[in-house]
């Protein structure tokens, strides 16, 4: 077999292919992504469905304190990941971020096992986003046909994505703006009614000390908390796949990864907090939170309480903001991965191929047929098929944050192995090397905790294969790919830490 560095003109695992030719019809990303568009990415990336709809349920779990206390451990884990990898994105900018990190500083096999894992997420995770779209549009529509709508939705995304980087950032920009803009006139007013500027609740603190609050059922209620806490927060690296793509990433990155830990703290954390003192946990409404039941969102409640008669109406047209932002960013993630694979040989060499315009067309046309097969599978019914395999990538975001700690601790041991000085690096994480194994750590007690729902609820073999059955495909694929490619990690001293130069 070829060396997949000379495979592909402008290989993405190649030092030249981190410099893309502007002036080159083929082979390479192009940097089209401007300072505010990565700044609205990363600020974006965290918010979802997941803060929007989800977030009731996690309170009604755990109470106010339980919920507080699990976001803001997920919170601080991840603020330490992307600072690991906001660092090695610096000093080495490209398009398959996390995927050739793990290659290259930890071992092939768990670069090929992270990318493809990864990669199948988001073509299930677009097919859930479909499906979503149409319940969301269903509110307003409710005897239109459920594939209308998700046709629709699947032909912008591939649309935005199809014609350049600058193309999916621009809407990507305006995504994300809108979450934004309606979370702080959300904490604004929250604040505004929690000390009394506004009507719609006159109880100050108590619902952070009705019945069992501030921890509902203990220990148990803030652990199974910390499992949907970590998922709502899946999608915030997509800011660090793009900047394979983003003009001047040694200035922009950093910028991007030291707001992380203000947006979670304010975003995540704030927003919950004030949900939280405004709404009681025992507020049956907090139960019926889901993405087909808008009216039940913990920001809808506030927002009527407030004095908005059209809250379930507003929050609809955001969560639908928040459906297209996910499938379009998700389906940029997926084809830049597929890219950066076949250019270390993981992944045919079609993957590697761009247009003139610097998009890795064949990556985003796999990504969407994958994704529509899924979404297909699912509109015969309760699909058991289709279940099974998105479960399957279920644990792949904290596979890949757990996988990007490893490959930071080693990346700063090859360091130190060839006497460099850390003053070298364009970025430095915050607290290393104790900020990265304590993300490690957490992650690594999600994924093995994922099972705390049989503890509650009783145990069964089937919710146990549900809940673990990502760890066995993750060992197959990483274990088959040391089988055929004999594949191991190279020695400290050998690990290539080249940085390209940035033009």
């Amino acid at each position: 077999m070829s060396d997949p560095s000379t495979a592909l003109p402008h290989a993405p695992h190649s030092v030249d292919s981190d410099v893309p030719d502007e002036t080159s019809s083929h082979g390479s990303l192009k940097r089209n992504l401007k300072v505010r568009h990565i700044n609205l990415i990363a600020l974006g990336g965290a918010i979802g469905t997941g803060l929007f709809v989800g977030t009731g349920a996690s309170i009604s779990s755990a109470g106010p304190g339980g919920a507080v206390l699990s976001y803001g451990i997920i919170g601080l884990a991840i603020y330490f990941m992307m600072g690991a990898l906001g660092e090695m994105i610096t000093h080495r900018p490209v398009a398959g971020a996390f995927e050739t990190f793990t290659s290259d500083y930890v071992d092939p096999a768990l670069g090929f096992t992270v990318g493809w894992m990864y990669w199948y997420s988001c073509a299930m995770t677009i097919a859930v986003e479909l499906v979503a779209a149409s319940i969301v549009m269903k509110y307003w529509f409710p005897a239109s046909p459920s594939l209308l709508w998700s046709g629709a939705f699947l032909t912008i995304i591939l649309l935005l994505n199809l014609f350049s980087a600058r193309v999916f950032g621009e809407a990507e920009f305006w995504f994300a703006g809108i979450k934004v803009i309606t979370v702080i006139v959300f904490l604004v007013l929250g604040v505004a009614m929690i000390i009394g500027i506004l009507s719609g609740h006159d109880g100050g603190l108590s619902n952070w000390s009705t019945g069992e609050a501030p921890f509902v059922h203990g220990f148990t209620g803030t652990l199974s908390v910390l499992m949907v806490a970590g998922f709502s927060f899946v999608g915030i690296e997509s800011a660090a796949v793009a900047a394979g793509e983003a003009e001047n990433p040694r200035t922009t990155m950093p910028r991007s990864i030291n707001s992380v830990f203000v947006r979670i703290m304010l975003f995540y954390v704030g927003a919950i907090a004030v949900v939280a003192t405004l709404v009681a946990y025992t507020d049956p409404r907090l139960l019926s939170s889901s993405e087909s039941n808008i009216a039940a969102s913990p920001f809808t409640l506030v927002l009527e309480r407030a004095g908005l008669a059209a809250a379930a109406a507003l929050m609809n047209a955001v969560v639908l903001t928040s459906v297209l932002s996910a499938g379009n960013s998700t389906l940029y993630v997926g084809s830049r991965l597929l890219y950066s694979m076949a250019g270390a040989g993981h992944a045919p060499r079609i993957f590697g191929r761009v247009t003139s315009r610097g998009v890795p067309v064949w990556g985003v046309l796999a990504t969407i047929i994958i994704s529509m097969l899924g979404f297909l599978s699912s509109l015969v019914g309760d699909s058991v098929a289709y279940t099974w395999f998105y479960n399957a990538t279920g644990l792949t975001g904290f596979i890949v944050w757990a996988a990007v700690c490893v490959a930071h601790l080693r990346f700063r041991a090859a360091w130190k192995a060839q006497n460099r000085n850390v003053s070298e690096l364009p970025y430095r994480a915050k607290l290393f090397p104790a900020g990265t194994w304590f993300a490690l750590i957490v992650f690594v007690g999600v994924i093995l905790g994922q099972g705390i729902g049989l503890v509650l609820d009783g145990f069964s073999w089937y919710g146990l294969l549900v809940a673990y059955i990502g760890l066995p495909i993750t060992a197959i694929l990483f274990l088959g790919y040391k089988l055929v490619r004999r594949s191991r990690p190279a020695a400290l001293s050998q690990i290539d830490l080249s940085a390209p130069e940035i033009g």
